[in-house]
Order: structure tokens, then C-alpha cells, then sequence
């Protein structure tokens, strides 16, 4: 692991509020105009061609980087490609710095980058690990019961998503069909859903596989975690209440979900690790750790309706609310023998805070529709088609920001 020092300074420019100053330096898939897909860096607002780096002999990475770039790398050569990037960006490094050929080669503002889906999961898993999320849709759902269900503290709940259906930020989302039953309806319907939801998640991919029967101890799940991502579980809340008992959601989950594309690496957030929350009761041994267990990332959402010029900040959270983390939400799912699959997406489940303004969904936001959300000069109970959802997210450090960026999806009509 290679932390780059909290007063560390590059030769590029950027101001404090950044995301991608140099003590962050993710990984995405670059697709240059007129050349081959490679790996790249953020630093700034500049997207980073490392295989330009490297024919010009800066910088050590394979030449043809293809669309599974991050699988040419352990987890271990990745958190090294950083540290020598570190070096290359550092400020008295003259090398690239002073090179203006190369950084106008190399170097293309983010804004201009065409960015692709950083890895293919071959498989996508979907937690429930944000407690206040699942207290309050308990209280909705269940509200002469107690809001978690009795298995909630002991147990990390997930279920399988669709990975074919996962999607790089900005791809846009067509409002999904799916059958629906009002309460005062004697037979159900098919249709577009009337009751189209966003859900403010993490996730991350795994970057070593395992062998099918043998368990990862939670000791051991840090070495298998690629990086980190911001995670849309876009989701059809009508369709998902006629359809979930009894084995859960299928098509109300299926039809997208959206990540960023900047993959950031363990080694950025270490500095940003926080125990501050109790398990209670004290989980059982396979999931018992003294790693602290989560990150002090902020996460904000913003709504812009179709037809306004910006989105207004509609949530405010932070990642510290998971109630599992994400070493026990991957120590779980391998507990039973469950081969780990390179690639795979592991995503975090809402993670909504303990107010209204930090919920971490429609749903939540405006409580079952029944307490519009004034955004802009308009009202929202769930998404209209035209609407962009953006999420984001950052780590505060002194003086700088270690950010993921964001994933942004406009609603498209049926």
C-alpha cells in the first residue's frame, strides 16, 4: 500500500476542491479519438493516456491495453502504477512537466474524455447494509412491526443483481416497464412504472478471484478489493411491491444500474478510515474484525428536472452509515465456499443518513410520495422522464479532496 503524503504537491493545477488532486490518482478506460482503448489517471481536470506515458518511455505499462485493462494488473502492481504516477505528477519532477508535446498528447480535459465502463462484471451483488435506509422502509412498509427485521444486525442481507445491466455514468436510463397492482386494483397491470427511483450507493470490484469451496477469512478480504466506485441502483418501486415476496426483487432492479467511471484505489481512502459506529450485537467471529471498518466519505445528490439549467443538492449522506462494511459485506458472501470472481461488482445498498435531508432515495425523500420534493420551480414524488440524477462523493483531507467524480443517468421515456 502506498499512501501519497497529505502535503504533496503536482506541477498540475487545481484548486482545493477538486477530486483528483495527487494524493488520489484513480484508474478508468480512456477511449482517445483515433486510438486504442487504454488505462488512465485523474489528476486535475485531466484525463491521463498511460499508454502515451509509456511509449514516450515515462512510464512502465503494457503497450496494448485492451477492455479489460485492470485485469493485466494485481492488486499489488496497481497500488505500484500509482506510486510511479505519484512520481511522474510530483512537483519537481521535470520530465512530463516540462514536456509540452507529451502532455498535449497525453493529457485531455476530463470534460472532453470519452470514459467506458471501467470493468465488465461478470457478476453483480447488491447489499442492504445502510440501517437508516432499511429503518425507514420498515416503518413504511411494516409499521405496527419493528422497523429491522430480527436477522438485520446479525447478518449482511444481499441479492443477486443483473451485471448485464450495469452501466457507465451518463449512459441514458429508458424508464422501465413492469407489472404493477394499486391497492384498489383486482387484477394487475403492465406498464411503464409510475414509480421510477434512484439509490445513493458504493460499491466495488473485486480484483483477485478465489477458488470455489474455499472460504476468504475477513483477515484476508482487503487483498481482494480493486478499488471503489459510486453506485446508482436504479429501481421501478411500483413494480418492485407486486413483485418482491417472496424471493425479492427482479425486474424492478434488472433494467440498469449505473457506476462511475474513476476506480479508486484502497490505498487513496486508507488516510479516511473511521470506527466510529458500534456493531450491536458484536458479530459473529467469521465477521468479527479490529480493521477499522468504514470510510468518512461525503456523498450528495442532485436532481435537475428536464427543462432547468441545474440540478439542486436534494440529499446530503455519507458512506460512514453503512451499518456492514465492506470487508464483512465480501467476507460474507465468500463464507459458504462462494468463488470470488474477478471483476465482480459488489455494491453497498442506500446509504441514507439518520435526517430527511440525507435519505438516499425518492422513496425515502419524499416518503412513499405522499410528501412531494420541491426542486427547483417544480415537485417531485419519483423521477420524471427528462430528469438527470448526479451523484457524487469525496473524502475531506487538509486542504484537498479524494474524490470518485460522479455518476450521472437522464430518465428516457418509456
Amino acid at each position: 500500500m502506498f499512501i501519497v503524503p497529505s502535503n504533496a504537491r503536482s506541477w498540475v493545477p487545481y484548486d482545493a476542491t477538486s477530486h483528483f488532486p495527487i494524493q488520489n490518482l484513480p484508474f478508468a478506460l480512456l477511449a482517445p479519438a483515433g486510438r486504442n482503448v487504454t488505462l488512465a489517471t485523474a489528476i486535475g481536470d485531466y484525463a491521463v493516456d498511460l499508454t502515451a506515458l509509456r511509449d514516450a518511455g515515462i512510464l512502465d505499462v503494457p503497450r496494448n491495453v485492451h477492455l479489460d485493462a485492470f485485469a493485466e494488473f494485481t492488486n499489488q502492481e496497481l497500488s505500484d502504477l500509482r506510486h510511479r504516477l505519484y512520481e511522474i505528477f510530483e512537483e519537481s519532477n521535470p520530465r512530463l512537466r516540462d514536456n509540452e508535446i507529451l502532455r498535449m498528447g497525453a493529457m485531455t480535459p476530463i470534460s472532453e474524455a470519452r470514459l467506458l465502463l471501467p470493468v465488465n462484471p461478470p457478476a453483480y451483488v447488491d447489499f442492504y447494509s445502510g440501517i437508516h435506509h432499511a429503518s425507514n422502509v420498515g416503518k413504511m412498509f411494516r409499521p405496527d412491526m419493528p422497523p429491522l427485521l430480527p436477522n438485520y444486525r446479525h447478518v449482511p442481507v444481499g441479492y443477486n443483481g443483473r451485471a448485464s445491466s450495469v452501466v457507465v455514468s451518463g449512459t441514458p436510463i429508458r424508464r422501465p416497464k413492469g407489472q404493477t397492482k394499486g391497492a384498489n386494483d383486482e387484477l394487475p397491470t403492465f406498464g411503464p412504472t409510475k414509480e421510477l427511483d434512484f439509490e445513493l450507493e458504493m460499491g466495488f470490484f473485486v480484483g483477485r478471484p478465489s477458488a470455489m469451496g474455499e472460504p476468504v477469512p475477513i483477515s484476508e478480504v482487503a487483498d481482494y478489493i480493486l478499488g471503489y466506485v459510486l453506485v446508482n441502483d436504479w429501481s421501478a418501486r411500483d413494480v418492485q411491491r407486486w413483485e418482491y415476496v417472496p424471493l425479492g426483487p427482479f425486474l424492478a432492479k434488472s433494467f440498469a444500474t449505473s457506476v462511475s467511471p474513476w476506480v479508486v484505489l484502497p490505498d487513496a481512502l486508507e488516510p479516511f478510515r473511521l470506527n466510529d459506529l458500534e456493531q450491536d450485537p458484536e458479530p459473529l467471529p467469521y465477521l468479527a474484525t479490529k480493521r477499522p471498518l468504514r470510510y468518512d466519505i461525503k456523498l450528495e445528490v442532485y436532481l435537475q428536472p428536464s427543462g432547468d439549467a441545474n440540478g439542486q443538492n436534494i440529499s446530503t449522506s455519507n458512506a460512514k452509515y453503512l451499518y456492514w462494511s465492506f470487508d464483512q459485506q465480501l467476507a460474507h458472501q465468500a463464507s459458504n465456499g462462494t468463488p470470488l470472481g474477478w471483476g465482480d461488482l459488489y455494491a453497498s445498498g442506500t446509504i441514507s443518513g439518520p435526517l430527511e435531508g440525507s435519505f438516499g432515495s425518492m422513496l425515502e425523500l419524499t416518503w412513499r410520495g405522499t410528501k412531494p420534493l420541491p426542486v427547483g420551480s417544480v415537485q417531485r414524488t419519483f423521477l420524471e422522464d427528462g430528469d438527470t440524477l448526479v451523484l457524487t462523493g469525496y473524502c475531506q483531507g487538509d486542504g484537498f479532496r479524494v474524490g470518485f467524480g460522479s455518476v450521472s443517468g437522464t430518465i428516457e421515456p418509456a
